[in-house]
């Protein structure tokens, strides 16, 4: 049987939901990163689910996993064609958050880390 859905949303959740998927694409709005680099970006994040998010937005489509032919083995990831339509959705994501950081705790950068998707 072919899967209904109750409203479209809920397909955007299927694919981006969960606390990490959206943190990772903003990452990757800004180039080709590494897992190691997405690692040190996304400090709180274990190993074992950035590697499951990771497969999850590759199964998807969101994304593209480029492995080099070298010694020691390389892999990138970027965003896809696919993904890149995504980028609205995060940029208008991340302003309301900022929205809300401000209307709830006040200033922004005392609640925010610094990263270059903070600037």
């Amino acid at each position: 049987m072919q899967k209904k859905y109750n409203i479209s949303v809920e397909a955007t959740l299927e694919v981006l939901g969960g606390k990490w998927k959206c943190v990772i694409l903003c990452h990757l709005t800004h180039g080709k990163k590494r897992t190691s680099e997405l690692k040190r970006l996304i400090p709180s994040i274990t190993q074992k689910m950035l590697t499951q998010q990771l497969r999850e937005l590759e199964h998807d489509g969101i994304i593209n996993r480029i492995v080099y032919n070298q010694v020691p083995p390389k892999v990138e990831y970027e965003l896809s064609e696919y993904g890149k339509s995504l980028e609205s959705i995060l940029t208008a994501l991340c302003n309301w958050g900022d929205l809300h950081i401000e209307r709830v705790y006040g200033d922004r950068s005392e609640y925010l880390e610094d990263s270059v998707l903070n600037k």
